[in-house]
C-alpha cells in the first residue's frame, strides 16, 4: 500500500485540506496532529465532514493517562473530543512492541478506515496516548521481544500488502419490489411530476436519472452541485434557471405539481423551497442514499433509503416492461420554455448592464473553463450567483463546495485539497468572497508547500455582501458594523507573502 503524506503548519487548515482531498477522491484521508488545542482545531472540518458524509480518519496524539487532569503541559480532555461529529471513537492502548499489540493496532486500523466509508460515510477518531521517549531510542539493558516465527504476519503484514483484516460493507441497495411497485403505481398516474436533485457526488446517478426523467416526462430541477448541469449527457430535462423563474407568481400558479421525487440534500434555492411550501399537499418522496435524514423541509410524504442510481435503474426497468406512460408534453414544454426565456433574459440583461457585477464572474467562467475542471465555490453569495448565472454546459465541470454546515471557514484549504487530489492536467478554480478568503488566509501556505495548481477568483465587496439582501439592511446606522463587517484589507499583500 502506498501512502501519500504531506504537512501543514495550521491544524484547522490541514483538516479542511484533508476534507477537500477526501471529497474529490471519494476515499478516506487521515489527519494527524499532536495533543491539546491542536486537536481542537480539527473540529470545524469534522463538522462539515459529518454533515456531508466525507470519510476522514482523525489520529490525535495524547498524553498518557498518568499525565491527564493534573496540569501537565499540552494536555486537554480528548476523550470523545468531537462529540457526535464522529461516527466512532477509540482510546488506543499504549503502544507495545509485541505480537498481540501489533495484531490489535492493525485490526483497529482496518476497522477505522472501513468505518469512515461505511454508510453513512463520515469521520472516525482514534486517540493515541504516548509515553516518553517519543522516538525509537533503545533502553539500556532491554531489547525488543523476539519475533515469534509462527506469527510473522503481525510484523510483516499480509501478502501483497493487503489489509490485515478485510472489512466488507454491503452498500445500500435498491429497495424491495413492494416499494418499487408503489412508486410505479404512483408515477403511472401522474402527468405533472418533478424531479429535484440536490448536491450529490455520485457520477453513476447521472445517466439513469436522466433516462428516468425523460421516460416519465418529469423536468429536473438540478442544483449546481448535483453534477447534472454540466457534461455531454442529455441535459434537455435538466433545468438550471429555476431559482429565477420560480420568483414569478404567474408561473408558479400555473405549475402546480402532482408528484415530486427528490434525490440528495435539499438544493440551495430559496424560491424552490417556497414553491414546495406553496404546494405542501403534493406528495414528495425523498431518496436518501446516505442512510441519514436529508429532509429539512418537513414536507416529505415518504423517505426511502436506497442507492439512488440502482433505484432509478430498477424503476425504469419495471416501467419499460409495463404499459407505456402517457406523458404531458404541455407540462414539460412549460418548464423548458420558462428555462429558455429566463436564460435569454438574463443573458440580455448582463450584456446591457454597463457596470461589472458579481454574478457576471460565473457567466464569464462558463465560457472559459475547459472540460475536466473542478470548480470549488464558497458559500453565501458566490454559491447563489453560481446557481443563477452558471448555466448548463456540455463541458464536464465538477462543481464542489462545503454545503454541510455552510460555513465560510476553510474554503481555501478545501479547494487546495481538491487540487492536490485532481489529476495533474485537470485545473481547479476557486470562487469565494473576501470574508471567506480572510478566514482561511493560512490555507495559502499549502499551495506553496505542495506546489499546487489552484486559480482563485476573489470577489472583494469588502464584507458580507449577502447580508445586504436581508431586512437588516434597512438600518444603515448599524448595518455595516454588525452585518456588513468590512475589513478594508488589501489581499494582494497576503498573496505576495505566500509567494503565490
Amino acid at each position: 500500500m502506498h501512502i501519500r503524506d504531506g504537512s501543514n503548519a495550521d491544524e484547522r487548515s490541514a483538516a479542511f485540506f484533508g476534507l477537500g482531498m477526501a471529497k474529490h477522491m471519494r476515499q478516506p484521508v487521515a489527519l494527524l496532529c499532536t495533543s491539546g488545542t491542536a486537536a481542537a482545531n480539527f473540529m470545524p472540518a469534522l463538522v462539515e465532514a459529518k454533515l456531508t458524509h466525507v470519510p476522514l480518519l482523525v489520529l490525535t496524539a495524547d498524553r498518557p493517562h498518568e499525565l491527564r487532569d493534573n496540569g501537565a503541559l499540552q494536555s486537554i480532555d480528548q476523550n470523545r473530543l468531537y462529540g457526535t461529529y464522529t461516527k466512532w471513537f477509540v482510546e488506543l492502548a499504549l503502544p507495545e512492541a509485541t505480537d498481540a499489540a501489533l495484531h490489535y493496532i492493525r485490526t483497529i486500523a482496518a476497522r477505522a478506515a472501513a468505518s469512515t466509508q461505511a454508510i453513512p460515510a463520515g469521520p472516525v477518531h482514534l486517540n493515541f496516548p504516548f509515553r516518553e521517549p517519543l522516538t525509537p531510542e533503545p533502553i539500556p539493558g532491554q531489547s525488543l521481544p523476539p519475533v515469534a516465527q509462527r506469527d510473522l504476519t503481525a510484523w510483516q503484514g499480509r501478502p501483497d500488502n493487503s489489509p490485515y483484516i478485510e472489512v466488507r460493507e454491503a452498500p445500500i441497495s435498491v429497495p424491495d419490489l413492494m416499494t418499487i411497485g408503489k412508486l410505479v403505481d404512483t408515477v403511472r398516474d401522474v402527468r405533472r411530476g418533478l424531479i429535484i436533485v440536490g448536491p450529490i457526488e455520485d457520477p453513476a446517478l447521472v445517466e439513469p436519472l436522466v433516462l428516468l426523467a425523460r421516460y416519465l416526462g418529469y423536468p429536473i430541477l438540478a442544483d449546481p452541485l448535483s453534477q447534472l448541469r454540466y457534461g455531454n449527457h442529455d441535459r434537455s430535462m435538466a433545468l438550471s434557471s429555476y431559482d429565477a423563474f420560480l420568483r414569478i407568481d404567474s408561473f408558479i400558479e400555473s405549475a402546480q405539481p402532482e408528484f415530486i421525487l427528490r434525490f440528495g440534500a435539499m438544493p440551495t434555492s430559496k424560491p424552490l423551497l417556497l414553491y414546495l411550501k406553496r404546494y405542501a399537499s403534493c406528495p414528495l418522496v425523498v431518496i436518501d442514499g446516505n442512510g441519514g435524514w436529508e429532509e429539512p423541509t418537513q414536507l416529505a410524504s415518504a423517505l426511502i433509503h436506497a442507492n439512488p442510481a440502482a433505484l432509478c435503474q430498477s424503476l425504469l426497468s419495471v416501467l419499460e416492461q409495463s404499459d407505456k406512460i402517457s406523458l404531458s408534453q404541455t407540462w414539460v414544454t412549460m418548464w423548458q420554455e420558462a428555462e429558455k426565456v429566463t436564460r435569454q433574459t438574463l443573458q440580455n440583461a448582463i450584456q446591457d448592464f454597463s457596470e461589472f457585477f458579481e454574478g457576471r464572474v460565473f457567466t464569464e467562467l462558463a465560457g472559459l473553463l475547459p472540460g475536466g475542471t473542478t470548480l470549488y465555490v464558497g458559500n453565501s453569495m458566490p454559491l447563489r450567483d453560481l446557481d443563477t448565472f452558471f448555466w448548463s454546459s456540455e463541458q464536464h465541470i465538477r462543481v464542489m463546495g462545503n454545503r454541510g454546515a455552510n460555513g465560510i471557514d476553510g474554503i481555501i484549504s478545501s479547494a487546495l485539497g481538491a487540487s492536490a487530489a485532481a489529476a495533474q492536467h485537470e485545473p481547479t478554480v476557486l470562487v469565494l468572497g473576501d470574508l471567506s478568503f480572510f478566514h482561511d488566509l493560512n490555507g495559502l501556505l499549502a499551495a506553496r508547500l505542495h506546489q499546487l495548481n489552484l486559480t482563485i477568483v476573489l470577489i472583494n465587496n469588502d464584507g458580507g455582501g449577502i447580508f445586504s439582501f436581508l431586512p437588516q439592511a434597512a438600518y444603515p446606522e448599524h448595518f455595516e458594523q454588525l452585518f456588513g463587517t468590512p475589513t478594508g484589507l488589501d489581499f494582494r499583500l497576503a498573496v505576495e507573502m505566500y509567494d503565490r
